[in-house]
């Protein structure tokens, strides 16, 4: 299609109707499609089916004899931390594995520090009058939601295409209040961009003003890439280390979306000092995890090249869902100016930018149509979004052919929502 805003009133009205009946046509298809989450589909689930049988008769114990459907080993089984270990950036031993929902563990450690501080802090963050989080923007919706559970005020901050606006985050972080920030390094949700080393390098380096202050790593997609490019990331634990803050950084991982996205992993890797803190609060909560299931892991994915090839896997199911979407998009978008859209090499999301003023429009229209999107304003604290345009799109747990029928119908819900809004611009100038 031509340039929206370029077109003739008559063109303009011509390409509105072209659109409307081809959305029509679209929505009396009856479809049923959920693009809401982003959820491992079925195919990809199989991938780990293995691990149902593991481990075998008789295989309950580590290398060191321990038992492992007994109590005990907090910290999780050695040989399992060790697996781990690399996609941490930690030693071994400054590794906590737990149960599946990483996004449990980032809770435990919110509350744990407004309840009882953190190492470096001479009081528990909810003696503060109104703590703070750096919050970037488009971000996790369940990060946001955390907050907002706890009272913690959001900051939000712009994504450049290589991190976070450091230049916004150094100004708010001086500030006492500001105890911590979000962060997905790694094919950010929903962006899918890679911090740079110079981002990471700045967010070890600038200057805090609380001396508490924590980076909340969540680095959830650490092997999930969609090309055979694998993207690395400097290791933020070295770089706040080297720069005089070495208990800055909480770092959490999963394998939900590595093996069963119900009964992974989720680990935690920090300083001495601060895992140190987190055993003592773990400790109190319980007497240690499901071990069997640490041990399954082991049995099945083996070593890092293991994981290298159980995410071959993954890759394989998932990009051609992901060059569906984006096909769809620039056949429909290409050069109209009513989107743009990130394509990502790696991790769960494709970000769309739709007009300013649309993305309500959009999820409501889709809706009409059968499509369940993520609701406008989800990738912002609070759920509000001032430019009301970013959509997250989740390809994964629908089939491929799934895949290609909502794509469509996106494309034609974000193109009608445009045309609408130009028109409407037009008719308020006259």
């Amino acid at each position: 299609m031509p340039a929206i805003a370029d077109l003739s009133t008559a063109d303009l009205d011509a390409l509105w109707s072209r659109v409307q009946n081809a959305y029509g046509a679209f929505r009396a298809r009856g479809l049923k499609l959920d693009m809401t989450r982003g959820k491992p589909s079925a195919a990809q689930l199989d991938l780990a089916n293995p691990m149902f049988t593991l481990p075998g008769n008789g295989d309950h114990f580590t290398d060191a004899g321990e038992d492992v459907r007994n109590y005990g080993l907090l910290q999780g089984v050695p040989e399992v931390r060790a697996l781990f270990a690399p996609i941490m950036g930690t030693p071994a031993d400054q590794v906590f594995i737990a149960d599946n929902s990483s996004l449990a563990l980032m809770h435990d450690c919110l509350v744990w520090a407004l309840l009882k501080g953190v190492p470096g802090g001479s009081a528990p963050w909810s003696k503060d009058a109104a703590p703070a989080f750096i919050c970037p923007v488009p971000g996790y919706d369940r990060h946001f939601a955390l907050c907002e559970e706890y009272g913690v005020r959001m900051l939000p901050v712009p994504m450049t295409g290589q991190g976070p606006d450091m230049d916004a985050v150094e100004a708010l972080a001086v500030d006492p209040a500001v105890k911590g920030m979000w962060c997905v390094p790694k094919y950010s949700n929903p962006s899918g961009e890679v911090y740079s080393d110079e981002t990471v390098r700045r967010l070890a380096t600038m200057r805090a003003g609380a001396p508490d202050f924590r980076l909340f790593w969540d680095n959830a997609y650490a092997v999930h890439h969609l090309t055979a490019r694998q993207h690395e990331i400097l290791n933020v634990v070295d770089a706040c280390a080297a720069a005089g803050h070495p208990d800055r950084p909480f770092i959490f991982a999963s394998t939900s979306k590595v093996t069963l996205a119900g009964a992974g992993l989720a680990l935690f890797a920090s300083s001495p000092a601060n895992l140190r803190w987190f055993l003592a609060r773990a400790g109190k909560r319980t007497i240690g995890s499901d071990k069997l299931n640490q041990l399954r892991h082991l049995r099945f994915l083996r070593d890092a090249a293991g994981i290298r090839r159980h995410m071959e896997g993954h890759r394989a199911l998932l990009a051609p869902k992901f060059d569906a979407v984006a096909e769809a998009l620039e056949r429909h978008l290409g050069g109209t100016g009513a989107a743009r859209w990130t394509r990502p090499e790696g991790g769960y999301f494709i970000t769309v930018d739709a007009t300013d003023g649309t993305a309500g429009r959009v999820v409501a229209l889709a809706k009409d149509a059968g499509l369940a999107l993520t609701p406008a304003g989800a990738t912002s604290p609070l759920g509000r979004d001032p430019h009301d345009r970013t959509l997250r799109l989740a390809p994964t747990y629908p089939s491929l052919d799934e895949v290609r029928a909502a794509a469509e119908g996106i494309a034609l819900c974000i193109a009608l929502a445009a045309l609408e809004k130009q028109k409407q611009v037009r008719a308020e100038r006259r």
